[in-house]
């Protein structure tokens, strides 16, 4: 099995609200083409920076294909939205997510397993999964903070890569020795790692990793296209930008997704930064302030990094 999965940045989109509170499909159009604009290699169609748990099946099936449509093969679109407890569920949610014609589903890692058992379990209850999902539908792995962080040793890794099924990891760990762990039992298969957290993304960029994939991609993705095209011919460069980054990530612990809905707001892509995960009338005058300054700062970077591919 061979699927479209280029190395570089994959945006965890999120999901723009009508003020009614339905899915904004005109502005979730205008977000798709400003990805491509600024150099993304692949989207992130559903996950929690999504509000995947906060979406129906319905919704989230719909979503992913109008990504998929909207992006019209000029980058590839992977989705999740598997957040049922049992299999019996998680199958008919992977199945109905396939149909939409992206390139693989990704599996949420703690939805195979409770936070106190064993990755044995994990590893029973994902063959029970695979078991009885078409054998063309290809998998991919988000460790999802919510509603646990259960991130994949090893071992357990090794074991996905072995199945031939996997394509896509989402790491969280931010750890450096973790990733390079990871990197280790991977290597020579088909499981490509996407590291999640910017602040470890230069050192695990050198031991390896395939690319970036987290929520800082919904403010500048241009910063981190440039930064993983770049990091081997300019290295000081790109220890500067990684550095302006990795301070400019500490937004993500405002009010996230709703932060990163006013910055698209200042786009000209969304109207309003309504969530339903979080209550915007708690984005405080301060916290736009805040993104602002980010949004200034950002500009400011894209002219002096300014992208050629």
């Amino acid at each position: 099995m061979k699927i479209n999965n280029p190395n570089g940045v994959w945006p965890t989109m999120i999901t723009l609200y009508k003020e009614s509170g339905e899915i904004d499909f005109d502005a979730m159009g205008r977000m798709v083409e400003w990805f491509i604009q600024n150099k993304v290699d692949g989207l992130f169609a559903v996950c929690q920076s999504s509000e995947m748990f906060f979406l129906s099946l319905e919704e989230r099936v719909k979503l992913a294909a109008f990504v998929v449509e909207k992006a019209a093969g000029r980058v590839p679109v992977i989705a999740s939205g598997h957040t049922a407890d049992s299999i019996e569920d998680q199958v008919r949610e992977v199945t109905a997510m396939s149909e939409t014609g992206v390139e693989a589903v990704i599996l949420i890692s703690n939805r195979l397993a409770d936070e106190d058992e064993s990755d044995e379990v994990w590893k029973v209850n994902a063959q029970k999964l695979i078991e009885q999902l078409p054998e063309h539908i290809a998998l991919g792995i988000y460790e999802c903070p919510f509603p646990y962080k259960r991130l994949l040793t090893p071992s357990t890794l090794k074991w996905c890569a072995d199945t031939g099924r996997f394509f896509f990891l989402k790491d969280t760990s931010c750890d450096v020795e973790m990733i390079k762990e990871k990197l280790e039992v991977i290597k020579g298969t088909s499981l490509k790692l996407f590291n999640a957290n910017t602040a470890t993304l230069l050192e695990t960029l050198k031991l390896g990793v395939d690319g970036y994939s987290g929520v800082m991609a919904n403010f500048h993705p241009d910063l981190y296209a440039w930064l993983l095209q770049h990091w081997k011919e300019q290295p000081e460069e790109a220890q500067h930008l990684s550095d302006l980054l990795s301070v400019a990530s500490f937004i993500e612990r405002q009010l996230y997704p709703i932060n990163a809905k006013y910055y698209q707001m200042k786009e000209g892509i969304s109207s309003n930064y309504h969530s339903r995960a979080r209550n915007h009338d708690e984005f405080t005058a301060t916290n736009k302030l805040e993104v602002d300054e980010l949004y200034r700062l950002s500009k400011k970077l894209s002219q002096q990094f300014s992208f050629q591919r």
